[in-house]
């Protein structure tokens, strides 16, 4: 487990590195012939969702960190934080140079088409997103019982986030948000496997 999680931490600073590139991209310009995105575009709402999705996670693997003393655990947590608060300040940072709002009245995934799905119960506002009592149970959990909980909420949570993310290579048209929802896919995708081996180490599975 410990070269498992010491190739994640490679991955996540080589994120970082990437993320750094693509703020550097967007603030030059990235693209002279293409304008900043209207309010309701899906480079937009993209960049607003997943602020809010990403925010969620970075105080999910703060949680956790305090409730348990397994350093693989809490170096995972402290990678997913440090990665997603950086693409946060990120997506924040471009809706700051597109003079665009960072809040929406529309409801959240409007810009994927799925502005009609239920709204999301007790603060689970978008897929994967864990809801106010989860969080709190985990704040309540200690060791391994916290390490498996947190796992399998941080699980959902990337294939949530994966699906944000697969939307806006689709539909977003600035290439730097394009290659970082890429980036996103790439990352997420290992730290989900790299989360189920695990909780296969710790006598448990994802949640269904």
């Amino acid at each position: 487990m410990k070269r498992g999680v010491g190739w994640i931490a490679a991955g996540a600073a080589a994120v970082l590195v990437a993320a750094g590139a693509v703020t550097y991209a967007v603030a030059a310009g990235d693209d002279p012939s293409i304008e900043a995105p209207a309010k309701d575009s899906a480079d937009a709402g993209f960049a607003r969702d997943m602020s809010i999705h990403h925010q969620q996670a970075v105080e999910m693997s703060y949680i956790v960190r305090d409730r348990t003393d397994d350093e693989d655990v809490r170096r995972l947590a402290y990678d997913i934080a440090q990665t997603q608060a950086n693409q946060r300040g990120m997506m924040l940072g471009w809706l700051d140079l597109w003079s665009l709002p960072k809040a929406s009245a529309d409801p959240p995934m409007t810009w994927m088409g799925m502005g009609d799905m239920p709204a999301g119960e007790d603060g689970a506002l978008m897929p994967g997103m864990a809801t106010d009592a989860e969080m709190e149970k985990l704040g309540r959990l200690n060791g391994k019982q916290a390490e498996i909980f947190y796992l399998q909420l941080m699980t959902a949570h990337h294939k949530g986030g994966i699906h944000m993310a697969e939307g806006c290579e689709s539909k977003c048209t600035v290439g730097a948000a394009k290659r970082l929802a890429g980036t996103m896919v790439q990352g997420q995708e290992s730290e989900i496997q790299l989360m189920a081996d695990m909780l296969e180490e710790r006598g448990a599975t994802a949640r269904p």
